[in-house]
């Protein structure tokens, strides 16, 4: 790679100004042209300097970033699925970097860490993945609503009822991801999978609503949307008749989702 020099290009203006001089080049002719050139080095660069950054320790070229995010366990749960299967994806799809981070439980918390990790990774997608204990497959959801109504207090206490998400938000907005592909995908590996028209009023909503919010109102070009688990298996050894999946299912799942909509 060849990074160009402002001191080369500067020394190119003195033999071209050289060259002039018997046609009198005047003083403001040549500032704005060793402006333009610095300028025109400067960006070549950074280009330059963002292809070297979008490349791994192995030199595989980046093409795109996804954020996948999973939440901490909660309600005297041991484990949440959704982070435990987020763990076990890989660092790569393809050429397409997976950054894997934990969500608190938590209303006010997890929308912080959240817009703090689109800063640090500028991610390209975002899927958020949450726990629906008592569903049996895994449910792209397609709406989110502008409503906290908690059943139980989330991890630090907080239990909002009846309180709008953001007061002058639109009442919902919907996924970016290709749901119904998803779906479609999934349950061809064998894994039950459904739309689901409710992320309910819990942290789950509230993540998917404020991410969603966050990207209209800052105009990102970034695909999102929420996904919902089942238990997983180990979860349901004392709740009889509760349908769950293995964490292996929601890891495979949560990858062909993955898949699917960076080749949307």
């Amino acid at each position: 790679m060849y990074i160009l020099s402002i001191a080369n290009a500067i020394s190119k203006i003195k033999i071209f100004t050289t060259q002039q001089t018997h046609d009198n080049l005047s003083t403001p002719l040549l500032f704005y042209l060793i402006c333009g050139i610095i300028g025109v080095v400067s960006c070549y660069n950074a280009l330059e300097i963002n292809k070297l950054h979008a490349t791994n320790r192995d030199g595989m070229e980046i093409l795109m970033t996804v954020l996948i995010t999973g939440f901490e366990p909660f309600d005297g749960e041991q484990v949440n699925p959704s982070f435990e299967a987020v763990k076990q994806l890989p660092d790569y799809i393809d050429n397409h970097l997976i950054i894997k981070k934990e969500l608190s439980t938590a209303f006010h918390q997890s929308l912080i860490v959240l817009e703090q990790l689109m800063k640090d990774h500028q991610p390209d997608m975002v899927i958020c993945v949450g726990q629906a204990g008592g569903r049996f497959s895994i449910t792209p959801e397609r709406v989110a609503i502008n409503i906290d109504d908690a059943r139980i207090p989330d991890n630090v206490g907080a239990q909002p009822v009846d309180c709008p998400i953001y007061p002058d938000g639109p009442a919902a907005y919907f996924s970016t991801l290709p749901c119904k592909t998803i779906v479609e995908n999934i349950k061809k590996a064998g894994i039950p999978a459904a739309i689901s028209d409710t992320a309910g009023t819990y942290v789950c909503n509230h993540v998917m609503y404020g991410l969603l919010h966050l990207i209209a109102e800052k105009s990102l070009e970034i695909t999102a949307g929420f996904i919902h688990v089942p238990y997983a298996t180990e979860q349901v050894l004392d709740k009889s008749a509760t349908p769950s999946l293995t964490l292996a299912q929601i890891r495979d799942a949560l990858y062909i989702a993955i898949e699917t909509s960076i080749k949307q």
